[in-house]
């Protein structure tokens, strides 16, 4: 409620569904190419906020940690 009634807090939410859409977007397309790259990522909380908060860095930072797991 607090953010919606200050003057900013509707760029904040919108900048913040932005970037959550687009790290969706970053993740299904690294699915959908994984028949070439042989790398598959799930969709999941844990994985979309890494890659919402820190953009594709932090989806190459999820690869790198799945392939030193595994």
């Amino acid at each position: 409620m607090i953010v919606f009634r200050s003057r900013g807090g509707g760029r904040l939410v919108a900048s913040l569904g932005l970037n959550i859409v687009v790290a969706a977007f970053l993740l299904y397309l690294l699915n959908l190419l994984s028949g070439y790259t042989h790398i598959e990522m799930p969709i999941n909380t844990a994985t979309l906020g890494t890659a919402t908060i820190l953009g594709i860095p932090g989806v190459i930072l999820l690869i790198g940690v799945k392939w030193a797991l595994l």
